[in-house]
């Protein structure tokens, strides 16, 4: 039986119906859970003694080097796309802005989970000093790293970028987010899985539609891996 699923797995028959429940998992999610939802926060006293760092530790290139040896004095954050008014923000500006903390439960695809705390301004507030254009459905994280030889990316739609916990954050258990945790920036969208958090962010990009977007399905892992595009918890 687990061969036969395997098999499923490998075929494309297969991989398509399954992306097709991928489709009815988050229509059922959505029509049965409030979109402004919130995923449960704790305590500080609950929080994890130790915060696993996944995927890339520190990135590789030149460029990164560069401005982690400035301390991300020159690094800025562009968001661009379908916006009315495309931005350039510094950390400061970004710490200038309303900021939310929150404390919740990171859950990995690989199993394991700890619980953190997350400091930074809300998607939404930057998205609206940016104006959406009517068209954008989807916004794409491009990251300063780069996995299996792919630039890592990822992406959500805006039922989820608007929702109060999806933060773009800066710091981690009351000090600045380490390296190995995504600095100077890193997504923080609570209802999802892990690998959707996308760490070392150096844009994001308002655009119609994920076709023609790196691999098309969304982000690195669902290109390279079939991971699902919606890792709705």
């Amino acid at each position: 039986m687990l061969a036969g699923c395997d098999a499923i797995g490998r075929s494309e028959a297969g991989r398509d119906v399954l992306f097709k429940a991928e489709a009815v998992h988050r229509s059922l999610q959505r029509l049965i859970t409030d979109r402004h939802a919130l995923a449960p926060e704790y305590s500080e006293t609950q929080m994890s003694p130790r915060f696993r760092s996944n995927g890339t530790s520190r990135p590789g290139s030149e460029a990164y080097a560069r401005l982690m040896a400035g301390n991300f004095a020159d690094w800025r954050l562009t968001v661009n796309g379908l916006v009315q008014r495309p931005l350039s923000l510094s950390l400061a500006n970004l710490r200038s802005l309303p900021q939310r903390v929150q404390i919740t439960r990171h859950d990995c695809v690989e199993g394991w989970s700890a619980i953190g705390k997350w400091h930074g301004p809300q998607l939404s507030t930057v998205l609206r000093l940016a104006g959406l254009r009517d068209t954008a459905r989807y916004l794409v994280f491009h990251c300063a790293d780069t996995l299996i030889g792919r630039p890592y990316y990822e992406s959500i739609d805006l039922i989820d970028a608007f929702h109060p916990q999806t933060i773009l954050a800066w710091a981690m258990n009351n000090r600045t987010l380490p390296v190995a945790h995504g600095a100077p920036l890193r997504l923080r969208v609570e209802r999802q899985l892990g690998y959707k958090h996308a760490k070392y962010i150096m844009a994001v990009e308002a655009v119609a539609s994920l076709d023609g977007v790196y691999g098309g399905k969304g982000g690195l892992w669902e290109d390279a891996a079939g991971y699902e595009w919606y890792g709705g918890i």
